[in-house]
């Protein structure tokens, strides 16, 4: 059986999560807990960072850009980028922009302040880091509103990895309960049309021991 290495609120895990759905792609979950180190898991990646797919054959792919591009490359049939040239860069620019960007300004200022902190043992949360956090993600809340509002789907007429980058990086800031919905209306209802697909269910299941979502989280309508 096809494995993917993941852990529940890393983003790009996420991401790889719900293309695996997307595309009919069964695998067994195996949950790495990155600060661990753990001997096996670095044989597969010696970087020691999530996903890492081990496909049937053996095959390994390690890292969440490349099992993204793996997985699209390998099983096309269900297409999750364009065709087009300029429509795939423009998907490989949103991406981008939230698997660094927004990662960097939003996820480590609050996931990682908030709960990967207190699951890896690492001391408690810094309070000028979380203040950032809240901050940042106004803007970036925005700034899926204006293109939303512009575009059937964030980077165009149909719904692609774009959408599923920047969906996974808001769903691990939801479990933590700091996504401003209410301020950003045009970006709730986008949210809400890729939280009522079916390969998002697995995300909405997600529930780490000691430190469950907010109710909301799993909830359709929010």
């Amino acid at each position: 059986m096809r494995t993917l290495h993941h852990h529940p609120l890393h983003p790009l895990s996420r991401v790889a999560r719900v293309m695996l759905a997307e595309k009919g792609l069964p695998f067994d979950s195996v949950i790495e807990k990155p600060w661990e180190r753990r001997e096996d898991f670095l044989m597969l990646n010696p970087a020691g960072e999530p996903p890492v797919l081990v496909e049937e054959d053996g095959t390994v792919v390690a890292g969440g850009l490349p099992v993204l591009e793996y997985l699209e490359e390998a099983y096309p049939d269900v297409a999750l980028m364009p065709r087009e040239v300029a429509a795939r860069a423009e998907v490989r620019r949103i991406v981008d922009w939230f698997t660094r960007t927004f990662d960097r300004e939003v996820t480590e200022n609050l996931v990682g302040e908030k709960l990967i902190k207190r699951l890896s043992g690492q001391g408690h949360p810094y309070a000028p880091a979380i203040r950032a956090g809240l901050a940042n993600i106004q803007y970036h809340m925005e700034y899926i509103a204006f293109l939303s509002e512009r575009r059937p789907w964030l980077a165009g007429s149909s719904f692609t990895v774009a959408d599923i980058a920047a969906a996974a990086a808001l769903s691990c800031v939801d479990y933590v309960d700091n996504v401003p919905w209410d301020k950003v209306p045009e970006a709730k209802d986008w949210y809400a049309r890729i939280k009522s697909r079916p390969s998002f269910r697995g995300l909405l299941a997600d529930s780490v021991p000691g430190c469950p979502p907010p109710r909301h989280y799993a909830d359709l309508d929010f």
